[in-house]
């Protein structure tokens, strides 16, 4: 076998186990698989249509996150994440997401100003006419455009895993019109101190915006 061929297979074997990793954890984080769940290798790869071998490669790349706990002789179970992970994280991203909005103030392109208002301005349209599946979407596409604007990638990459982590928040508080709007709204202040390149205020308001999201999850659940 070439050099090429052997590069071209590990390429091949790592972007298999990539796969099967943002598989597993995607179905972990939207509660597809349940806390204390055993995973079991042989029924995962059957579902995936792979070997064993990157589904285990996945598994202990999902223990060192913290979502899998690997017993000897056992098996991988669900670790989860608890209420107490979600607050953390958003306690955290709450400051990176302000820090990011204020390096928009200075990064962000034209072009990437028009794509945020553009994406406000149709979150609210399917906002009034209850199309919350796309109002999810498109939250989705607003903070990766948040995230493309800052100038950083350490930074981007950072706030796109914490941003993952958060999906429980945001199909709650953006499947109901009156929280949707509320959140739609701050999206509309953070654009524009970004357009008027106030950093002070675009810190401030894409704090709050965070801050108050995990506000809106708990009275909801309340």
């Amino acid at each position: 076998m070439s050099n090429y061929e052997k590069q071209t297979d590990e390429a091949d074997k790592y972007s298999l186990r990539g796969r099967v990793f943002d598989k597993l954890r995607e179905d972990i984080i939207s509660g597809v698989y349940k806390d204390k769940e055993e995973l079991k290798e042989v029924a995962i790869g059957q579902e995936l249509g792979v070997s064993r071998t990157p589904v285990r490669e996945a598994l202990r790349q999902l223990e060192l996150e913290g979502l899998v706990t690997i017993i000897p002789n056992k098996g991988a179970y669900v670790t989860g994440i608890t209420d107490k992970d979600i607050e953390d994280i958003f306690a955290i991203r709450s400051h990176l997401e302000g820090l990011c909005a204020a390096w928009a103030c200075d990064n962000a392109t034209k072009e990437q100003v028009d794509a945020l208002e553009e994406n406000v301005y149709l979150a609210n349209f399917h906002a009034d006419k209850e199309h919350f599946d796309q109002v999810v979407e498109l939250d989705n596409k607003f903070h990766k455009l948040l995230y493309e604007s800052c100038g950083s990638r350490i930074l981007a990459k950072v706030l796109i895993e914490y941003h993952l982590y958060a999906r429980r928040v945001r199909t709650v508080n953006l499947s109901e019109k009156e929280r949707a709007k509320h959140s739609i709204g701050e999206h509309e202040k953070i654009v524009s101190a970004i357009k008027a390149k106030n950093k002070e205020e675009a810190e401030r308001n894409a704090y709050e915006h965070i801050a108050q999201s995990i506000l809106r999850m708990k009275n909801a659940d309340k």
